[in-house]
């Protein structure tokens, strides 16, 4: 899969990202740096993307399991302030409606915790080559 990121022309540092047919990511640079802050920072697109796949991750479970999960609502609180030293702490809050039994709510937490993405940010080498056109 391919990601195209075009650098708008108007003078600012946002960018407009193509994701197979999703046309219309907008990403800025955070606001200290000269960015605008009604669009999200690479580093949002970063957290979201945990959030979001603890979520579906805990929803193809419940749904593989016949649970009565009506909405999951994941909540992405970043601390950044030991970035520079490498430390980058996400918290993610988990909402379940339609599920009431602790045990339940705590294995989807597991299972939350099983997601690609953090599997990705935690335990991959990944590899970045960066070349010129």
């Amino acid at each position: 899969m391919t990601i195209t990121v075009i650098t708008q022309r108007d003078g600012s540092l946002r960018q407009q990202a193509t994701v197979r047919e999703f046309s219309a990511l907008v990403v800025d640079a955070p606001r200290e740096v000269g960015g605008d802050e009604s669009a999200p920072d690479p580093h949002d697109y970063f957290d979201l993307s945990l959030g979001a796949c603890k979520a579906m991750t805990a929803l193809m479970y419940a749904r593989r399991k016949q649970l009565p999960v009506e909405t999951i609502t994941a909540t992405v609180e970043r601390d950044a302030s030991d970035e520079a030293r490498g430390h980058y702490r996400l918290t993610v809050t988990l909402a379940f409606e339609g599920i009431d039994d602790p045990e339940t709510l705590n294995r989807l937490l597991e299972i939350a915790d099983c997601c690609p993405i953090q599997r990705l940010m935690t335990v991959s080498d990944v590899d970045i080559t960066t070349r010129r056109a």
